[in-house]
């Protein structure tokens, strides 16, 4: 072999040993794999896990926009102007349109305490052309620790015996005030019974009609020192429906109220209930004048968180029906002290899953000698339209 034959050689190999280098591919770091959302159904429908973490969370809410013509059957025959009260017709003149839009975050996690929850719900309103007071309110935002509750939401006077009826204008007659500040406890045992115990701050979501001095009188409900307002209460609960009762001490006004309810389910499609309720505050009565500032009639006024119906007492019952696996009719009855009675029936459809309808129609009848509502009576009509999701 020749010198020119082998220099030939190692000139090609080295040109196919570069070529083969300038081949060769750029090495990339492979990406991490993504964690997608997994489903969390031991908490009920709609809970995923926060990704990379053992929390599960829903979203929820809905968007409803109602409709409501002829009288207003909440009509106390008064608006407050500038702390005085001046008489109002119970007539609207035309129908009122609401639409709100309600978040709700719910959160859920076990521990070696139990499991940890955590509640809010943001509300926000049109009305009439405005946006309504209750826009971007909180209306609740509480953390749960096995029975432990810490945070804002109904009052446990309302919400451990249970809501009123399935119609929406239920609480025409009052069975107690909403929402307040409150840390409660409550024990549920394996046999159906359980126990409440809530301490309250109050608050006052029902007494925005109020006058700003009322002679003299401790008007309002969130406590004023250190002694807060106390809700105690027990339940029996089995397959055919529940028995409950619940008393609250207003620790401001130094009154309490007690309540007592029984629910029956009758069948699988038909439902029925009723409640009383009995309080010691007494009414007190204030005057409302006329357009020329004159005393045309007087108002009843209720200086209480939790009896706030009219009288010493005050009954409540209803029904459910299942009409069809769609639509559900509704109605609900109550009556107090006052000579108020209050009736209301409504027919809820969901026209698609997640969708519903619901036409109502409500009527009042005020007996009061001493309110300038006595004799008075008002029919309501409305319509709601409801996405949930």
């Amino acid at each position: 072999m020749t010198i020119k034959t082998i220099l030939f050689c190692s000139a090609a190999t080295l040109l196919a040993n570069s070529a083969a280098h300038a081949a060769d591919p750029v090495v990339v770091a492979e990406p991490e794999a993504v964690e997608y959302v997994r489903v969390c159904d031991a908490y009920g429908q709609g809970y995923f896990y926060i990704p990379g973490t053992e929390t599960c969370l829903r979203i929820h809410g809905y968007v409803r926009y109602d409709l409501t013509g002829g009288n207003d059957v909440y009509g106390r025959g008064f608006e407050a102007r500038d702390g005085k009260l001046f008489a109002k017709n119970n007539k609207r003149d035309t129908y009122e349109g609401l639409a709100r839009f309600s978040l709700r975050f719910s959160t859920a996690s076990e521990t070696e305490l139990g499991t940890l929850k955590t509640y809010s719900d943001l509300r926000f309103q049109w009305k009439d052309g405005v946006d309504a007071k209750s826009t971007g309110t909180l209306r609740a935002g509480y953390i749960q620790l096995g029975g432990l509750k810490i945070g804002l939401d109904d009052s446990a006077f309302i919400t451990f015996p249970g809501y009123l009826g399935n119609v929406m204008n239920d609480d025409v007659i009052l069975a107690g005030s909403g929402r307040t500040g409150q840390i409660s406890y409550t024990f549920t045992g394996d046999n159906g019974l359980s126990a409440i115990l809530s301490l309250e701050q109050g608050g006052k979501d029902d007494v925005d009609e109020q006058p700003k001095d009322w002679a003299g009188k401790k008007w309002g409900a969130v406590i004023k020192d250190y002694t807060p307002h106390v809700v105690g209460g027990l339940r029996y609960a089995q397959g055919w429906g529940s028995l409950t009762a619940v008393a609250a001490y207003d620790a401001y006004n130094k009154e309490w109220a007690g309540k007592i309810r029984g629910d029956l389910n009758v069948t699988d499609s038909f439902s029925v209930w009723t409640m009383g309720g009995y309080k010691s505050n007494k009414d007190n009565y204030i005057d409302v004048l006329g357009d020329n500032n004159q005393v045309i009639g007087q108002v009843r006024a209720i200086s209480s968180f939790y009896g706030t119906w009219g009288g010493d007492w005050a009954v409540w019952g209803g029904a459910a029906y299942k009409l069809t696996p769609q639509a559900v009719l509704n109605a609900q009855l109550a009556y107090d002290a006052s000579k108020t009675f209050a009736a209301t029936a409504n027919v809820s459809y969901e026209l698609v899953p997640g969708f519903s309808i619901t036409p109502e129609v409500s009527y009042t009848k005020w007996k009061d000698k001493k309110s300038i509502q006595n004799g008075k009576d008002a029919v309501q009509g409305m319509i709601r339209f409801q996405r949930s999701f």
